[in-house]
């Protein structure tokens, strides 16, 4: 109730202040500006006593009344514009030396809130600035200096709020920031709705100020407008206006009066543009209304943040714009998928899409654009694919997975042969990055039948490799990801993925075997079977010679899967003796800054050790300082030093010379200490 109080009250009193100014001008030295302020005085004065005969000049004011100036409540026959004036003028000094005298306590209380806050005494510096505030609403610095005071308590979101109503001081949101990082998007939000708050404030006065002069664009801007709120018109009639209103949206000034002068809820109340919209099979007519209204859109919303929000906050339109994008009319889905690509040019307009938009009925709409052509089938994936790149994306998806795999598993059963393969890989590659977050891959690798449409499209795809480049690179980075899971659809499913990457390592393609020997090194080690048969089809010298080529990435998994294979089968232990005969390439490794590659060359060493004879191609090396110098590192990874602490006693069990080096080395005492390293870690 006080607030409706405190609201009418404000409203009056901006009257009087309108009179002031008028009283002003009326003084002015310039005889047209006088000239103009007697004909609106008076304006007013018929207006005040039409209003007297109606009400007997009481003002209402949520069923108490408050009686203006002594001069405005007499009968009309005894005013004149003189005394009224004189009236109103009077109480405008009134308020203005009562501003001055709240302004004077105000400032006595920050300088009190300001002393507390110097002591530490931060709940007295917020009693007092708050005590200003009740003095001075508006005081900006009060609003400003009780943030920082509840900074400094720890009252972050109270500070944000104060934040906001001191105009959004950016000083004290890095403060906050500074203190709390972990509010650092809710603060970054903050900051980015002062800009656009203050850039669509001072495009609303630019607009205004245009439309004032008389510029055509913009009176007919706000004269079509007036037109297109008529009601209950023919629907091409509603189509012919919007097509013009698009013509004159060439600027900023003519989007933001489309704005300001309620453009978007004319054209979302119109019955029949609505009737339009929500027909199920669209005639002639009503197509041309609705790509009428999805081009205006587009260009209202073109370069202006505030037409965006106010277009996708819009009640109706989180489950509209994604059924227009999936309805059978290919120009009205030309045209909304053309307004969302706008909107998505902007990470502001992104996490618009993301927050107000139907997402699950959005990603059907998108991925059925797959079976179009190139062009249309890339930019819907291209949207697609920009969204997925926003954080909010994935928690949306985490949260909504069981409802949205069915749709990227529809899209792992399609046909290659006659899907769009460019995009297709586009779509694979978002899955890919979905599944890189670890609760998403979790629930997608113990899926069934996600898992089986995955090996299925392999399994298409490898009918012409050459042709599907593209598409089993994509699908194999998807597949990387899905085994890291501990835990597979099932053994049968990983053995036969890796008889499919063991047959793509035949390929010519240095991203397909890279990433096919990244899938190898993650399913072999889930199943001594799938590694006895990975063995028996030859992975040991495919690995070597990935080895031999080089490559920091592809000999990441080359070595793992060499560590895997030697882990548990002689006849990999000795193939890769045969094949690297003076351990060069594995001694070479050692010597890496790459520490998974030195831990798995010093595991792979230490498993070839347990082969006869072994050890006397090292004689010659520096093979013992080499792994003392791991096992002794400060690496990150304790693998690295407990991998070269077992190569190492391997080595010096099967051969006493290198027993006699490593004590010369005192490694006896560095393995101790590396031990007791390991062992508290």
């Amino acid at each position: 109730m006080a607030d409706d109080q405190e609201e009418d009250l404000q409203k009056f009193l901006k009257k009087v202040d309108d009179i002031t100014s008028l009283i002003q001008e009326m003084n002015s030295d310039d005889p047209v500006a006088q000239q103009k302020a007697i004909l609106e005085t008076e304006k007013r004065l018929q207006l005040a006593e039409t209003v007297q005969e109606e009400d007997g000049c009481r003002t209402a004011l949520n069923k108490t009344t408050i009686s203006p100036p002594q001069a405005a409540v007499k009968k009309a026959d005894e005013i004149n514009a003189e005394t009224f004036l004189a009236s109103v003028e009077k109480d405008a000094k009134e308020r203005a030396k009562r501003r001055r005298e709240n302004k004077i306590l105000a400032d006595a209380l920050k300088e009190k809130g300001n002393n507390a806050f110097v002591k530490g005494d931060y709940e007295a510096a917020i009693q007092c600035y708050s005590e200003g505030l009740e003095k001075l609403k508006d005081m900006k610095v009060l609003y400003t200096n009780r943030a920082q005071a509840y900074i400094k308590i720890g009252e972050y979101q109270k500070a944000l709020v104060d934040c906001d109503w001191a105009l959004k001081s950016r000083e004290c949101f890095q403060k906050i920031l500074d203190i709390s990082p972990q509010l650092q998007t809710q603060v970054k939000d903050y900051l980015n709705q002062v800009d656009l708050r203050e850039k669509a404030e001072l495009q609303e006065k630019e607009a205004h100020e245009v439309l004032e002069s008389g510029k055509n664009t913009a009176v007919t801007t706000k004269n079509l407008l007036e037109n297109l709120a008529k009601p209950d018109q023919n629907p091409l009639f509603y189509a012919g206006g919007i097509e013009i209103l698009t013509e004159l949206m060439e600027d900023c000034t003519e989007r933001t009066l489309f704005r300001t002068h309620s453009g978007f809820s004319i054209i979302s109340e119109n019955e029949v543009i609505r009737r339009c919209f929500s027909t199920g099979a669209r005639d002639a007519v009503e197509e041309t209304v609705c790509v009428s209204v999805l081009r205006l859109w587009q260009a209202v919303c073109k370069e202006n943040e505030e037409n965006q929000r106010l277009l996708v906050m819009h009640p109706a339109t989180g489950s509209l714009l994604p059924a227009l994008l999936a309805c059978g009319v290919l120009a009205i889905r030309q045209q909304s998928l053309a307004l969302l690509l706008q909107l998505a040019q902007t990470e502001d307009g992104r996490g618009l899409i993301i927050s107000h938009l139907d997402l699950t009925q959005l990603l059907e709409a998108l991925v059925s654009f797959l079976d179009f052509s190139d062009k249309k089938a890339n930019s819907a994936m291209g949207l697609l694919t920009d969204l997925a790149l926003e954080e909010r994306f994935h928690v949306w998806f985490q949260a909504k997975l069981p409802d949205v795999l069915p749709v990227f598993t529809g899209v792992l059963k399609r046909d290659p042969k006659v899907t769009r393969s460019s995009a297709l890989c586009q779509c694979l590659a978002v899955v890919g990055n979905l599944s890189a977050k670890a609760a998403a891959r979790q629930q997608m690798a113990t899926s069934e039948e996600f898992g089986n449409a995955c090996l299925g499209l392999m399994v298409r795809c490898e009918e012409d490799v050459d042709l599907f480049r593209e598409v089993i690179y994509a699908l194999l980075g998807l597949m990387m990801n899905l085994c890291l899971q501990s835990t597979f659809v099932s053994e049968a499913w990983a053995a036969e993925v890796s008889r499919r990457c063991l047959s793509l390592l035949s390929s010519q393609d240095g991203g397909i075997l890279t990433r096919a020997a990244g899938v190898l090194s993650r399913t072999l080690p889930s199943s001594l079977k799938i590694t006895e048969e990975a063995v028996r089809a030859g992975v040991v010298k495919k690995m070597i010679k990935f080895l031999k080529a080089g490559g920091q990435t592809a000999s990441r998994y080359a070595m793992k899967t060499l560590a895997v294979c030697t882990s548990s089968f002689h006849e990999a232990r000795e193939e890769v003796i045969r094949l690297d005969k003076k351990f060069s390439i594995l001694m070479k490794l050692l010597s890496s800054e790459d520490e998974i590659l030195v831990g798995n060359a010093a595991l792979c060493l230490g498993n070839c050790m347990e082969v006869p004879q072994a050890s006397a191609a090292l004689l010659k090396t520096d093979i013992v300082q080499l792994l003392l110098k791991q096992a002794g590192n400060d690496s990150q990874k304790t693998a690295v030093q407990l991998n070269a602490g077992i190569a190492l006693g391997k080595l010096c069990t099967v051969e006493p010379r290198f027993a006699d080096q490593l004590r010369q080395l005192h490694g006896l005492e560095i393995l101790s200490s590396t031990t007791k390293y390991i062992s508290d870690s």
